[in-house]
């Protein structure tokens, strides 16, 4: 037990390169926003800096203070939520220079080989994403891009992708990511059963090594995800199934299964894949019925609920953007959330434990 009355007790790592501005760091706490809190010890290299924190409830809220001299400059944004029951294995890179949300990069437009078109991409970057450099991040590859953050380029509304994963972010409800918007062109085509390899294979050879290169991403599998809706559900799910050693998730929205595709029997009769799916539609006249039966196929062939499948229904929802957009926060959590991110690390260091144990004596 902890002092002081407190119940609970843990240690929190903060990392930020403090370079040469002769600063530290320290720690502003709900039980005295007045007083620092110093670290237990810097590690080595000077990044790193550990805590220990005492709280009587299950949570506490922190912030993140970079000193300098009697200057005292607090990290933008909300207060960090840090869960006293979590272990410590999320450590926070906070910014103190930069704006308090996140930002887009230059628009990127580049002539695709495999396509025979141009590529055009839009980046949305978490808040910290230039000041940090110590931060690496997973990355979410959105379809109809176009369709994400910017009314004026929306068929009739967008998504607001930013305003939700900033949200999300404000709630401490997810660990933060990049998001990659790949506009599409002619979506019957390169959405649907064939033209759909040639437009994944364009994704895996030419777009995702781009943004692996030029910006700070983290690009195993299960670090990256693909978003879709209607036919972008179709070729997110066709990603994720055909290439699972590059897209570790796919999250589909009222996917439009059976049209062009060849996906549900596919599911039927080929291996299993290491891959989470997160399926969704409205009902009714929101591809209802195939989505549900392509989520009973997943939980036929060893997909279990909760685990690597999620599957909803959501009551007279629209077939529409606005739509789509109010929900986005599910799969998000299903990609990147932070309950969700410390239960896969629990989980493997079991496992990988469990592997280890010598066999029992006979």
């Amino acid at each position: 037990m902890a002092g002081d009355g407190a119940k609970f007790r843990r240690t929190l790592r903060v990392i930020y390169p403090l370079g040469d501005s002769g600063g530290r760091i320290v720690l502003r706490t709900e039980r005295d926003w007045s007083r620092d809190v110093l670290p237990d010890a810097p590690e080595e290299g000077g990044h790193t800096f550990t805590f220990t924190l005492e709280s009587e409830r299950p949570f506490l809220y922190v912030k993140p203070c970079l000193r300098v001299g009697e200057e005292l400059r607090f990290a933008p944004g909300t207060n960090k939520l840090i869960l006293m029951t979590e272990p410590d294995e999320r450590p926070i890179y906070p910014h103190f220079l930069s704006a308090p949300g996140g930002r887009f990069a230059p628009a990127i437009a580049f002539d695709s080989t495999r396509l025979g078109r141009e590529h055009r991409i839009r980046i949305y970057l978490p808040p910290g994403y230039s000041e940090n450099v110590l931060k690496r991040y997973p990355v979410l590859y959105m379809q109809d891009g176009q369709n994400l953050f910017f009314p004026e380029e929306a068929f009739a509304a967008d998504w607001q992708v930013d305003r939700t994963v900033g949200l999300l972010d404000s709630m401490n409800a997810i660990d933060e990511f990049v998001v990659v918007g790949v506009y599409s062109r002619d979506r019957m085509a390169e959405y649907t059963k064939p033209g759909y390899t040639a437009y994944g294979e364009s994704l895996i050879g030419e777009v995702k090594p781009r943004i692996d290169r030029e910006f700070r991403t983290m690009p195993e599998p299960e670090r990256t995800g693909v978003i879709g809706s209607s036919l972008g559900g179709v070729v997110s799910f066709f990603l994720a199934w055909e290439w699972p050693e590059v897209f570790g998730g796919a999250a589909c929205l009222s996917s439009t299964f059976g049209h062009q595709d060849d996906l549900l029997e596919r599911v039927m009769s080929e291996e299993k894949r290491h891959a989470r799916f997160y399926l969704d539609s409205g009902w009714p006249e929101d591809n209802y019925e195939v989505t549900v039966a392509m989520a009973m196929a997943l939980v036929s062939r060893g997909w279990v609920y909760g685990r690597d499948l999620l599957h909803f229904a959501f009551p007279l929802a629209e077939h529409d953007e606005r739509s789509w957009g109010l929900r986005l926060h599910l799969p998000l959590q299903l990609f990147q959330g932070s309950v969700r991110n410390v239960s896969n690390r629990v989980q493997a260091a079991a496992e990988a434990a469990a592997e280890e144990k010598p066999p029992p004596e006979v």
